[in-house]
């Protein structure tokens, strides 16, 4: 076999190589991908509805602290309109 054979040889050998590794490369980044996607994606679900839930109870919170305000802003003009004469329970 003349030298050049064997350097075209081993030119095509070290490239099939590099490819078969390229190949693998991206098999193994995609596998990985996938494993981090099916680990993660349970957390973000389970975050996600941690969240949500927490925006309800605290729309609840400031909902039910919107009505207690409410109530006590009423209560006390009750009582100034008493106290003043013209509210519906006069004393």
């Amino acid at each position: 076999m003349s030298g050049m054979q064997q350097s075209f040889n081993a030119g095509q050998t070290k490239g099939n190589t590099q490819a078969k590794v390229e190949q693998w490369t991206d098999s193994i980044q995609d596998t990985a991908d996938a494993a981090c996607r099916d680990r993660t994606s349970p957390g973000a679900h389970s975050t996600s509805d941690s969240a949500q839930l927490d925006k309800d109870h605290s729309a609840g919170f400031l909902q039910q602290t919107g009505e207690q305000v409410k109530h006590v802003a009423q209560d006390a003009m009750d009582s100034v309109k008493n106290t003043l004469g013209v509210g519906q329970n006069k004393k």
